[in-house]
């Protein structure tokens, strides 16, 4: 078997991944927090997927769901999307402890239909590859009662079907 790309994409990645501790350091989130971020923040789903190992899984605990997978995954954003106005995640601060990121959070948006917008801390821990340079696991951690109430919503709200 000869070396192809590979070995050099994982010393890029582990250049990456060692810049990115030095920048937590330094009270800047790693590269894949503020890429993964920029990608809840932006409007291409699949820039969201793209982030994650392709058999990667991202679990919103708020929900109670979990996406297996690149598609499935860009699908929530792209879902997320149409259920919520201007989504967007602001990063607080990290803590990396070897291939594990805890981010924490605010979750913020406006539920298509209700009456206020909301603002939610929010919790996330990143599980990263060998290399840190794809999401194997994300975990969402957040209060959907406090969604509902700040949005003026109902307890019992579910969201319509598209």
């Amino acid at each position: 078997m000869t070396a192809g790309p590979r070995p050099a994409a994982a010393a890029l990645c582990a250049t990456a991944a060692t810049a990115a501790t030095a920048a937590t350091a330094g009270h800047r989130p790693p590269k894949i927090v503020a890429d993964w971020a920029r990608a809840w923040n932006g409007t291409d789903p699949r820039a969201l997927g793209a982030l994650f190992a392709t058999d990667g899984t991202y679990a919103d605990l708020g929900i109670g769901v979990t996406f297996h997978g690149r598609r499935e995954i860009a699908g929530w954003k792209a879902r997320a999307d149409l259920l919520i106005d201007d989504v967007h995640v602001t990063v607080r601060d990290t803590r990396r402890t070897g291939d594990r990121i805890t981010v924490r959070a605010v979750y913020s948006g406006h539920l298509k239909d209700a009456p206020e917008p909301f603002a939610v801390p929010m919790t996330t821990t990143l599980d990263l590859d060998g290399h840190g340079c794809r999401i194997t696991a994300d975990e969402d951690h957040y209060s959907l009662a406090t969604v509902l109430a700040q949005s003026g919503l109902p307890a019992d709200w579910t969201p319509p079907t598209p």
